[in-house]
């Protein structure tokens, strides 16, 4: 039986924050924009900690209301506990102009705005559709989709987005993945009420806690408003299969072995199941071919420890769509100097960062008692996700940089 056959500008493969926001940005410009979802929205995700510029991005794509009324946590900046150590870094204090504070979020909820918001500026989103294959052979992309109830249809489109994230649709069926260099680690988390009461803490920024005997094992604390939070601990995994019990057991576990998250918590109710994700690091031959590019996460994802998931999402959707601006006008795009250059630079620079954090160089600056304040203020310009400025000598030469640094702290 032959497919029914759609037509579109662009398909937009995922409705988390990177296609959405390629959906409005392409909205702008005039195309038809069809997303399609695997999942239904709300649905759980991590990564909700954001970083200031990621705010530049869903401003351009008119979603800055939206987000600002939906009644998140606000942000200023990060604080790094390690022992008896403690130390912040306040974003609106930083190297790079821009945004200097933004939120922490339940994505169930902040992806569910943003994916309205593109509905609402006129994309059709399709939840409980799932993309089965990918053509490249003819003039334009095919796509074959699954809808919920096991019918499928084709949808030929002028380009296709994969945002699909953890999913990494297209990676898959082109067998485009490749090894991540990092070593396999995994995440135990989960969200709790938190019952924090000590007078010093502040809700308003994101709390990375090192382990008190392993310098690559870390937590994160990130407080939401109503008095939760996200509560996560990362190491190899190695590491974590050490612990038996339930998911939650082994995250309490863990967590209790840190005597300052152990006081912080103690009236803490772990009232929602741990889970547990493996393997997340990755990455791929490229992150584009004919008829498509790659965004965010489903290109490639570095770690978790400086949040810059939803960052490198939503830079990666304005870069595409300012290409797709002009590949739709008629030009001729290199996408490979016009977006995945552009793109690994920041990603680059954050690698950098990510590496000298689980070596335990990095963990020397931040915590290094006597910081210069301009060289504080370009750390705190990366950690606010401005990855890109190359004015920063710490994104310009991240690597000679950080390592020079990595010696004066030693």
């Amino acid at each position: 039986m032959q497919l029914q056959v759609e037509q579109c500008d662009v398909l937009v493969i995922g409705a988390g924050p990177a296609g959405s926001v390629a959906a409005a940005l392409l909205l702008k410009q005039g195309r038809q924009v069809l997303v399609l979802e695997r999942e239904q929205f709300p649905r759980f995700s991590i990564g909700e900690s954001l970083l200031p510029q990621s705010m530049e991005y869903l401003q351009e794509a008119g979603m800055l209301q939206a987000v600002v009324e939906a009644g998140f946590q606000f942000k200023n900046g990060a604080a790094f506990v390690r022992g008896d150590s403690y130390t912040d870094f306040d974003f609106r204090d930083k190297h790079s102009a821009g945004w200097g504070t933004t939120y922490q979020v339940q994505r169930a909820h902040f992806d569910h705005v943003l994916a309205n918001e593109a509905a609402r500026q006129g994309a059709e989103v399709r939840y409980r559709h799932v993309v089965t294959a990918f053509d490249q052979d003819g003039a334009k992309p095919r796509v074959t989709v699954r809808r919920e109830d096991g019918t499928e249809y084709v949808v030929e489109a002028g380009f296709v987005l994969d945002a699909s994230g953890f999913g990494r649709v297209l990676p898959r069926l082109l067998q485009l993945e490749t090894p991540s260099n990092f070593p396999v680690r995994g995440a135990i988390f989960t969200h709790i009420e938190d019952g924090i009461t000590a007078a010093g803490f502040d809700r308003n920024k994101i709390r990375i806690t090192v382990h008190p005997e392993h310098c690559d094992v870390w937590y994160w604390l990130i407080p939401f408003a109503g008095g939760r939070c996200s509560i996560g601990v990362v190491a190899e995994t190695a590491f974590l299969e050490q612990f038996k019990g339930s998911e939650t057991e082994r995250l309490q576990t863990l967590v209790m072995q840190d005597p300052a998250s152990r006081e912080l918590l103690k009236n803490a109710r772990w009232d929602t199941p741990a889970r547990q994700i493996v393997g997340y690091s990755a990455n791929v031959k490229s992150l584009w071919g004919k008829g498509y590019a790659l965004l965010g996460n489903a290109g490639e994802f570095l770690d978790p420890v400086f949040s810059s998931g939803v960052t490198i999402a939503v830079k990666s959707a304005s870069l595409a769509a300012a290409a797709l601006k002009r590949q739709f006008a008629g030009e001729e795009v290199d996408w490979q100097s016009e977006y995945a250059t552009p793109l690994k630079k920041g990603v680059d620079a954050f690698r950098t960062f990510v590496e000298s954090w689980y070596s335990g160089g990095f963990q020397k600056v931040i915590f290094y008692e006597r910081q210069q304040p301009e060289v504080r203020r370009m750390i705190a310009a990366i950690l606010a996700g401005y990855a890109w400025d190359e004015s920063n000598p710490y994104v310009r030469e991240s690597k000679r940089r950080l390592a020079t640094l990595e010696e004066i702290c030693s």
